[in-house]
């Protein structure tokens, strides 16, 4: 993908977060903007580096490792971008990668159905796996920090 389709991408993404961080979370546009632009230059940024960096990491480790350095305590501008991105709400992006997923996924729909019901019960048993996981992660984390 060429990265004009890219920057497009991040554009509609970004509206698509402020209009969802708007309507879900009373948070104003402007109020938001900063952080949408700072999370879509790292993710843009992210793009760039997974292109010219030889090893072959998914553009969501550079992503991770990216947005870590920033906020980082070494980052002198870390107060900026903590505050930010502190303004979007977690779940504003997730209700733009559900749309494009469910978006990249909904020509192969004939496909997954000729996988049979196997694959369907396969996919509860992995989400099923996932949200325990995390639910015994996360409980685990809270208690040794004494938070519950």
């Amino acid at each position: 993908m060429r990265y004009i389709e890219w920057v497009a991408m991040f554009i509609v993404a970004g509206l698509g977060i402020a209009l969802a961080n708007f309507v879900g979370f009373q948070v104003g546009f402007l109020d938001s903007l900063p952080g949408i632009v700072i999370l879509l230059l790292i993710s843009l940024a992210s793009v760039a580096l997974s292109r010219i960096i030889p090893l072959k990491l998914p553009v969501i480790a550079y992503c991770s490792l990216l947005g870590l350095f920033l906020a980082c305590p070494l980052s002198p501008i870390r107060e900026f971008v903590i505050e930010s991105a502190g303004k979007i709400n977690f779940t504003a992006p997730l209700t733009m990668v559900g749309a494009f997923a469910g978006i990249s996924i909904s020509d192969q729909l004939k496909e997954f159905a000729r996988q049979g019901w196997k694959m369907v019960v396969i996919a509860c048993l992995v989400m099923i796996g996932t949200f325990v996981c995390s639910a015994v992660i996360a409980n685990v984390a809270l208690s040794l920090t004494h938070a519950i």
